[in-house]
Order: C-alpha cells, then sequence, then structure tokens
C-alpha cells in the first residue's frame, strides 16, 4: 500500500505519548493488570496501529488516551493537554469509535448522524455539506432511512466511522474496527482511513487483533497481556527472523499431517498450514534439512520465504511463554473410514418477505472434511449456516444432515452435532464446571457418563484449574476453548464453527486449529465460516457465497488458481475472495 506523506505543519512530531502507565483491574478475585508501565509515542500525520490479541490491553490503553479511565501510574499527553489534569479537554479534541462502533441501532442512518452532529456541535448549516462527503467516502447515500440494527457488519462499520467524523478532528482512535467483517470491507476502511491522513491531515491510531494489518500501518506497537512489546516500523519486526522462515511441501502427506509433524520437530517454532504446503519459523538462522524434519518421508522440499510480521510476533510470544502447545486431543472419537456425504444441500433457498437470503444453492460436505463457508457480510452465509444447524427452516430446497432431513426429523439430525457460536453461546455468570454441566443435560447426558465427560472436558482442555471461575471473568482464549469443549461433551459427528478465531491471539488460534486438524483426522465432519482468509487454507474444501448465491467452489488451491495472472502469481484465498465479489458487483452494474 502506498503510504500518504505527512501533513501539517507539525507532521512528524508526537502528538500522543505515554510515560510509565499502568492500569490494575479487580475482578472475581482477580487481579487484571492491564497495563504494565506502558510507555509509547505516536507522531503526528501517521497511521499508527495497536497490535494485540484480545486481552492485550489495547482497549484500556485507547480508553486512558480518551480521559475515560485514569491509569494508576504515568502520564498522558495528548495533543499538548495532559490528560489526566483536562480529560474533558482532551474528548472534545479527539474522536473515538470503540469495538461495535458506537451504534444506535434503533435509529435510521440519518437519525444516527443527526445525533452525533448534535453531540459534536457541528451547525445546523453546515450539516448538509459534510453529511454529503461523509455519504461519498463511505457510500452509505442510499441508506439514510435505513435502521442501523438492519445493516450489514461492513455497513455499520462505515456508518460508525461517519458519525466518529462528523466534525473531523486532528486525531482519530478506531478500537478494533475491522473485527467481524469481510476482507473487502477491511479493505475499504483502510482505504477511508488513508483518505483521512492524505487528505484533512489526520493522525489515526488503529487497533486490531488482525495481524496482517500491521504491514499497512507506517508504525506498530506490539501489545501483549499489557505490556509493551516493542514499537517501529512493521519492517523492523519482520526483518528479526530473517533466515528463519520457510514453506515445506511434501507430495505424501496431506497438509494436516504434515503440519502436526513439523510443529513437533526439533528446531521448529511454529508450523501453520500455508497455501499447498506448510510454513516454518525456526529457532536458528540456518536452512533445516528434509530428513531431519521428516525422517523417512521422501520427496520432501524446503524453501526459504521472505518473512512476515505474524511470524516476528509469534517468534516473540514463543520467546516468552515457551514452546508451542501441542495436545493430543484424546476425543474418544472413532476413527472412520466412509467417507460419504455427511450434509447434503440441494436447491437452498430462505426467504425473509419478499427478500432471498439464500438463492437456491447446493453443495455437500463429506465425512472427515473440514468445508469452509465464505462469504461477504450479508451474503448470506450465515442464514445458510443456521438452516444447517436446524436452526432456521428452509423456505425450499432438500437439506439432509447426518443422514437426516431437516424438515422433518431436526431433533434427530441436531442431536449428531456440535454448534460453537461465533460470540461463544456460554452463560458468563455460571462457573466452567457449570457451563459443561448445563451443555451436557441440553445434549442429553446424565449422571455418570455426564461427569466423565465434565472430566475430560476439563483435563484435555487444561480448564481444571478454572473449573469453578465465573466464565465471565475468563481470558477470550479460555471462552474459545471452554466453547469448544461444551460443543464436544457429546461426542457429535458433525462440528459446526461459526467465526471461532475472531479475536484470539496467534497462539490461541494455532492450538485451536491443532485440535481441529486432530478432530477431522478421526472422523469428524467441521463445518467453519471465518474471515481470516488465511484460515480457508486449513479447509479442505470451500464455498464462497455473495447476495446468496454461490461464487465459488472447490478446494482452496483450485480458488487461488482461478485467479492467478502474470502480475500475480501466487495469489491468496483473499485475493480470490475479494476478486469474486467485486466480479459479482461488476455484473450486478451491467444488468
Amino acid at each position: 500500500m502506498q503510504m500518504p506523506p505527512e501533513q501539517g505543519s507539525d507532521a512528524g512530531h508526537s502528538i500522543l505519548s505515554l510515560e510509565g502507565v499502568s492500569k490494575v483491574f479487580h475482578a472475581g478475585g482477580r487481579t487484571i493488570k492491564a497495563l504494565q508501565n506502558v510507555s509509547l509515542e505516536v507522531r503526528s500525520g501517521t497511521v499508527t496501529g495497536l497490535i494485540g490479541p484480545d486481552a492485550a490491553g489495547k482497549t484500556t490503553l485507547m480508553r486512558v488516551v480518551c480521559g475515560l479511565l485514569v491509569p494508576d501510574e504515568g502520564q498522558v499527553h495528548v495533543l499538548g493537554i495532559d490528560a489526566l489534569v483536562e480529560p474533558v479537554k482532551v474528548q472534545e479534541a479527539l474522536r473515538y469509535m470503540p469495538q461495535h462502533f458506537g451504534l444506535y441501532e434503533d435509529l435510521t442512518v440519518q437519525e444516527n448522524l443527526d445525533l452525533y452532529a448534535d453531540l459534536q456541535g457541528l451547525a445546523p448549516a453546515e450539516r448538509a455539506e459534510r453529511y454529503a462527503e461523509l455519504f461519498h467516502m463511505t457510500g452509505l447515500g442510499s441508506f439514510t432511512g435505513r435502521l442501523a440494527g438492519d445493516l450489514s457488519g461492513g455497513m455499520k462499520q462505515k456508518l460508525g466511522l461517519a458519525c466518529t467524523l462528523v466534525v473531523p478532528p486532528r486525531l482519530l482512535l478506531l478500537d478494533e474496527p475491522t473485527v467481524g467483517v469481510d476482507p473487502l470491507s477491511r479493505r475499504e476502511l483502510w482505504t477511508i482511513v488513508y483518505r483521512l491522513v492524505e487528505k484533512e491531515g489526520m493522525t489515526v491510531l488503529l487497533s486490531t487483533a488482525y495481524l496482517d494489518e500491521a504491514e499497512r500501518c507506517q508504525d506498530v506497537i506490539l501489545m501483549h497481556d499489557g505490556i509493551s512489546l516493542g514499537q517501529g516500523e512493521p519492517a523492523t519486526f519482520s526483518r528479526r527472523v530473517t533466515g528463519r522462515t520457510f514453506q515445506v511441501s511434501s507430495p505424501g502427506m496431506n497438509k494436516r499431517s504434515l503440519q502436526t509433524r513439523l510443529s513437533k520437530a526439533a528446531g521448529v517454532i511454529d508450523a501453520i498450514i500455508h497455501q499447498d504446503g506448510v510454513r516454518l519459523v525456526m529457532e536458528q538462522p540456518e536452512a533445516p534439512i528434509p530428513d531431519r524434519l521428516l525422517p523417512g518421508e521422501p520427496g520432501v522440499e524446503v524453501h526459504q520465504v521472505t518473512p512476515r510480521f505474524e511470524d516476528s510476533f509469534v517468534a516473540l510470544l514463543r520467546e516468552k511463554l515457551g514452546p508451542p502447545a501441542t495436545p493430543d486431543m484424546e476425543t474418544r472419537f472413532k476413527p472412520s473410514t466412509d467417507n460419504g456425504e455427511v450434509i447434503l444441500v440441494e436447491n437452498l433457498q430462505r426467504r425473509f418477505g419478499d427478500f432471498y437470503a439464500v438463492k437456491g444453492i447446493s453443495f455437500s460436505v463429506r465425512r472427515g472434511e473440514v468445508f469452509g463457508l465464505l462469504g461477504a457480510n450479508g451474503a448470506g452465509k450465515s442464514t445458510t449456516f443456521r438452516m444447517l444447524c436446524g436452526l432456521l427452516p428452509a423456505t425450499a430446497g432438500k437439506l439432509r444432515v447426518a443422514g437426516r432431513d431437516l424438515r422433518t426429523a431436526a431433533a434427530a439430525a441436531r442431536a449428531k452435532i456440535g454448534y460453537m457460536a461465533q460470540h461463544f453461546s456460554l452463560y458468563v455468570d455460571l462457573s466452567v464446571q457449570d457451563n459443561l454441566r448445563f451443555f451436557g443435560s441440553a445434549y442429553g447426558l446424565r449422571g455418570k457418563v455426564r461427569q466423565q465427560r465434565i472430566d475430560w472436558a476439563l483435563q484435555e482442555f487444561d480448564l481444571g484449574h478454572l473449573e469453578q471461575s465465573s466464565c465471565r471473568d475468563l481470558p477470550l482464549g479460555f471462552k474459545q476453548r471452554l466453547a469448544l469443549a461444551a460443543a464436544l461433551m457429546h461426542s457429535p459427528e458433525i462440528l459446526f464453527l461459526d467465526e471461532p478465531t475472531s479475536g484470539v491471539d496467534p497462539l490461541a488460534r494455532r492450538e485451536f486449529w491443532h485440535r481441529i486438524n486432530a478432530l477431522a483426522e478421526q472422523g469428524v465432519t467441521v463445518l467453519v465460516t471465518t474471515h481470516f482468509m488465511e484460515e480457508a487454507e486449513y479447509c479442505d474444501h470451500l464455498v464462497i457465497m455473495g447476495e446468496g448465491e454461490i461464487l465459488a467452489e472447490g478446494t482452496p488451491e483450485e480458488t487461488r488458481t482461478r485467479f492467478r495472472t502474470q502480475e500475480r502469481p501466487e495469489p491468496t484465498i483473499e485475493d480470490a475472495f475479494i476478486a469474486l465479489i467485486e466480479q459479482q458487483s461488476d455484473r450486478k452494474g451491467e444488468a
């Protein structure tokens, strides 16, 4: 991405500084060190990324900067203002878009803008011109009468940004603005952000859990567990693992088995599925020898690849936290040699009034497959997902899951399904053990059998030391573990995963996929939705949806290959995804 020139007379000077800032919270008998002696500086006229997983301290830091939280220790200066002495003055001088975009969902797009214009003191005579600029920037001009609650995730994101920018600030804080939105909406947001820096001279501090977005920033601040791990240009972090990153392929092994073996090889600190092989980060800057990586495996190829920001971040976390977790996943699932169809969808439709959310789609999923259901916000994938789970009846079409027709035997099909919801359908006021007991009962487990499965879940997912802890107080990574454990209590044949890794740190994401791979190898069928396009590489088969239709179907390799060009010889799944959505938009425009 082309970086904009720095703007204004104070371009490049410090516009925000923190010195020795600490903040501690007390909840549920636990002490949470949200910020630990954090010092940083943000230069004016730049896009600075606050990079880190959930619970890294990003939101706490932003709320301290805004004067919404008072630190226990340290100094905060914003736009030349002491935020601890004059927090109201700071709040008047900057703009802050919180997570979930700060919208009033029962108001229309126009009413939300009018409310923020009132709050920010924009004179009525100036509103028409400013609104026109915001509608041009966000493309929301045709939706002014629509309720905010009825907008797609990407449109909510743009409306939240427009409301924040009714009066343009010098400093703009965006707290995880891209979480839960599709890759096209993420790209559009970044275009808007750089337009603001370039055209209006703003300084932007943007937090994100998407590590690839670090490379879109001019400067990054790396956070983990309330500690700043460093600050600098993204390339300075990537260079730390120069000579340590490799791509490995083996013609005789599938990608899941290859990753499992490589993750346990000596000298390997990270192994993730990437395109047609596995990407490694090694402890030392020297090429691994194939025979030592995979003894006895013929035809193994090892190629050095350019390091990425994520490689460096994971290497830093490994140095801090130790070797990777590779649980054996003793699930008690019996491997199955039957690879027949376990999900069959033919001409599936779902109508809401006159609106067709799903327009006659067809596909099938075989036993033991990891099947990806991808799509832009509003594409119909969540509606399809809910119909497959038996949570929403189809308007028309054929739908069979685990050999059962969902029109006539939905309850019998659901008994064979485990479901992990996007926001983890856990009961936050119950303990870990009580959540497991509840879900076990909901799946029909009783007495000794239920207790055996609870004991299995506590041990398998390393939750024993937290069994009496309130779910509300768990870090996101442990909530994810608990949600997966709850979905597996009844040993389901099919596992539905709806955005299962959104917001979790890269190590928790890797551990999660290790477990999913182990389940698939034992014959469990997995259907997953995700906005992390690199996770689509873990799938055996993909469907990409747009506006209720299937735009592409095939393996990850087939999907990527469709969009290989001379200019882009190695396209990613994200490249393919965006190209498909744009092609559909072009066809619609021509019609």
